[in-house]
């Protein structure tokens, strides 16, 4: 407060000088042209002579060779001229035609703009000067704070969050409130000899409440909370970002008990050793200074580091040991009825409808985080508004939840007739192979209507939250995924081979290679897995070599394809027995442009699975 005060002070008072001299600049320079002549007319004097001589001039004051005329209706001189040799009369001026003043020079008027000359360059040099010196002096300053840190001090004037005000992670929330139950009554811990963790690593998906959930323990505990992203405590200039780290952990122990807080810690605890030098020795400079600071704690501080990240695999090991962040709080997806509770939450001071349904809503958005479900809210009341509803309605809660999952609606987008036919063809062959095959998710809803960067789509949505996903899952993904492509080419031979696949064929593919790389399920390479580190920096991934052989790789691809024509096999085999069923929901696509899951199950109620797609 003090050094605010100083700061205060300071600028208060280069700001009254800046005026005093702006204010003297000012008086000198009207003084310079009261007291000067320049801004007077200049005529001839005969032209004076002719008008003095005719009675239209009042008054002609000389001073020396000086002639300042008044006119009649004037009280002060208005122009001036300079008489020749002799006297006035001498010169045509008849006398009483006008009153004629006669003085000694006056120098004052020279004094005084001889000293606005000599004064105003002076002031504007002086004035420079000091406005140099305050931009220097301000520059100490933030160079003197360069390597203070950037936290920011959450006080008792910030608005709290309390752990009933989140909804869902009931085991993080539990292992949180170990730490505000230590920061309140460290004794009790104490007496059993137990130790708090000085660091806690929050681990979890994007949106999933990490930061949120860390002023949650700020509100709880009710000590001062120092909140700074990992990014900001790097610079362009080695060292900065260490001092910052000292300064910050400086003023959380002085203000102890207290809590440190920072969030994407990834951005500066990558793993050392890699990459080329320049910027990335700034980070390892700074990630050093953490684990110095977080291990060299002396005991019973009461300064506990809470940090968030969604990319634990590239941290460094250091930082994950016992001493530094040694408890780890998974943050994970919420299951349904967390979904339920999240969304009673958003919508507990919207105005709702009795349709509304937030328990069908919470089945339907598995695998959202807790920002999905929070956005899906946020565009239902919007909906409303848009179109003038008092309250929200299930209508605008399904729109919401299929905008916010898969996109807009594109209605505005003009199809010809081929390609909404096409469209209808491809997104119905998804359907019935989806719709048939015994472990795909159910058909939820299919759509010709473009959406997003789709020209339509077929939606498929599980019926339940799931842990595991087993090997004919991943098969009949991928089958369903080539159902489109194949409905096109069953339809209109080689032409059907168009781009309108290009998305299915890339999912399918990545979805392929996964299966064989990273889950064992290959044939020839079952139970074997050839993982490749993704967190590496580009010069990492140049000077590292594969964890397979060249010979492995070929199979790996010889797999990935065997996968998609087993799946394009399936595919076609399946459209082939059902070509009635597919051209019923093709007809009814072109008809009403986008079915739910009810309308699709009548209608491909007949629909059978052949013989040859079985699985198991």
């Amino acid at each position: 407060m003090k050094n605010i005060q100083k700061k205060s002070i300071s600028s208060l008072a280069g700001n009254v000088l800046f005026w005093i001299i702006l204010a003297s600049f000012i008086a000198l320079f009207v003084a310079s042209n009261y007291f000067s002549t320049n801004n007077l007319k200049e005529v001839p004097i005969s032209n004076v002579i002719s008008r003095a001589n005719k009675g239209e001039i009042k008054s002609l004051d000389i001073q020396g060779n000086d002639v300042k005329v008044t006119l009649k209706d004037k009280n002060k001189p208005t122009e001036k001229s300079i008489k020749e040799s002799g006297t006035i009369y001498e010169q045509g001026l008849e006398k009483g035609k006008v009153e004629v003043k006669v003085a000694e020079p006056d120098k004052s008027s020279d004094i005084w703009w001889n000293l606005a000359v000599m004064l105003v360059p002076t002031i504007a040099i002086i004035s420079f000067f000091i406005f140099m010196m305050r931009q220097a002096g301000g520059q100490n300053s933030q160079a003197m704070s360069f390597g203070n840190s950037k936290a920011k001090l959450y006080g008792e004037d910030k608005k709290k969050i309390k752990f009933e005000d989140i909804a869902g992670n009931e085991n993080a929330k539990q292992d949180l409130y170990e730490i505000v139950d230590f920061l309140k009554d460290p004794k009790k811990y104490q007496k059993m000899g137990a130790k708090i963790p000085s660091g806690v690593l929050m681990v979890g998906h994007p949106g999933t409440g990490k930061t949120m959930l860390a002023r949650a323990v700020a509100g709880e505990a009710k000590v001062p909370f120092f909140s700074i992203s990992g990014s900001e405590f790097m610079e362009m200039f080695v060292g900065v970002g260490a001092s910052r780290v000292r300064d910050l952990f400086n003023k959380a122990k002085k203000n102890a008990p207290s809590i440190i807080f920072i969030d994407e810690i990834d951005a500066v605890g990558r793993k050392r050793g890699s990459g080329m030098g320049g910027g990335h020795d700034e980070r390892e400079q700074t990630l050093n200074q953490i684990l110095v600071e977080m291990d060299g704690f002396e005991k019973d501080t009461g300064v506990i580091v809470l940090a968030a990240t969604n990319r634990v695999d590239v941290l460094d090991p250091a930082l994950l040991r016992p001493g530094r962040f040694d408890r780890r709080v998974e943050i994970s997806l919420p299951e349904r009825k967390d979904r339920l509770a999240i969304l009673e939450v958003h919508f507990k001071n919207k105005p709702v409808d009795s349709s509304v349904d937030l328990n069908a809503l919470a089945k339907k958005t598995a695998g959202s985080a807790g920002a999905d479900l929070a956005n899906i809210a946020n565009e239902a009341a919007i909906l409303a508004a848009r179109n003038n509803r008092k309250e929200i309605t299930n209508d605008d809660l399904t729109e919401a939840f299929e905008k916010v999952a898969i996109g807009p609606e594109r209605k505005a987008k003009v199809m010809s007739d081929l390609d909404r036919e096409t469209t209808a063809w491809h997104e119905a062959g998804h359907a019935v192979v989806g719709h048939v095959l015994p472990d795909s998710d159910p058909v939820h809803k299919v759509t010709i209507i473009p959406r997003g960067q789709t020209g339509g789509v077929t939606w498929f949505l599980p019926p339940e939250d799931k842990s595991y996903t087993n090997i004919f899952e991943y098969k009949d993904i991928l089958a369903r995924a080539m159902g489109g492509r194949q409905a096109e080419v069953m339809i209109y031979g080689e032409s059907g081979i168009s781009t309108g696949a290009s998305s299915d064929l890339r999912s399918a593919t990545n979805i392929a290679r996964n299966m064989i790389v990273e889950l064992g399920m290959g044939e020839s390479l079952r139970d074997q897995v050839f993982h490749e580190e993704e967190g590496g920096m580009f010069f990492d991934k140049m000077t590292h070599d594969r964890p397979y052989s060249e010979k492995t790789a070929e199979k790996i691809d010889e797999e990935v394809a065997k996968l998609i024509k087993e799946s394009v096999k399936r595919a076609e085999v399946i459209l082939k027995a059902n070509k009635k069923p597919l051209e019923a929901l093709t007809k009814a696509l072109l008809e009403k442009e986008t079915i739910d899951e009810a309308e699709v199950n009548e209608i491909l109620k007949d629909a059978k699975l052949p013989k040859e797609a079985k699985l198991h």
